[in-house]
């Protein structure tokens, strides 16, 4: 029973695999908007139902990776070193994962490109960026040893995931979450 079980989480794992890595190919070769859940469900010999029981909307397909997001965000709080404020910790972690610097490969690149220029794209991974304010003001107050409910923690957290947002509308995205987060770290009077 057991290797049954497994071989059939895997199975089910690999289907969800092929259709997110099929997705974002084709989205890549016709644009977002050219492909249809129709299209990558033949493409990778499944029926459309099928495909939404894995993913329940086209721009899931290409947002697969929530809950590695969330425990990045919240392992660069805890899992910071000695001396790091929250602030700078956010603010490497934001800069390495949400904007396009030199070490990202050609592929990752393409992804910014698409979500960035897929208004659908945009605003969903946004929202799902967002998702996470509640985890990581958690994580703000258990490092602070702040109460769970402290709001300080909770505008932390929201104002460090909206730099993101912040990021992308300007023509230098690593400047502005630098910016964002030393006026974050020093607050307005530094100003």
């Amino acid at each position: 029973m057991t290797a049954t079980v497994g071989r059939r989480e895997r199975k089910k794992a690999a289907t969800r695999q092929a259709l997110a890595d099929t997705a974002l190919t084709l989205f890549f070769e016709r644009g977002y908007d050219n492909v249809t859940i129709r299209d990558i469900a033949d493409a990778v010999d499944v029926s459309t139902t099928t495909l939404l029981k894995y993913f329940p909307t086209k721009e899931a397909l290409v947002f697969d990776e929530d809950t590695e997001q969330e425990a990045g965000l919240v392992a660069a709080v805890s899992d910071r070193p000695e001396g790091q404020s929250i602030p700078q910790a956010l603010c490497a972690h934001i800069k390495r994962v949400r904007t396009c610097s030199g070490d990202w490969d050609a592929r990752f690149a393409a992804f910014a490109r698409l979500v960035n220029d897929t208004p659908a794209l945009g605003e969903y991974g946004h929202r799902m960026w967002m998702r996470h304010q509640d985890a990581l003001a958690h994580a703000i107050a258990e490092a602070t040893s702040s109460r769970p409910d402290d709001c300080r923690c909770a505008a932390l957290a929201h104002f460090a995931l909206q730099t993101s947002a912040f990021a992308q509308r300007t023509d230098d995205p690593e400047r502005a979450i630098d910016t964002a987060f030393a006026l974050l770290q020093d607050g307005w009077d530094a100003v």
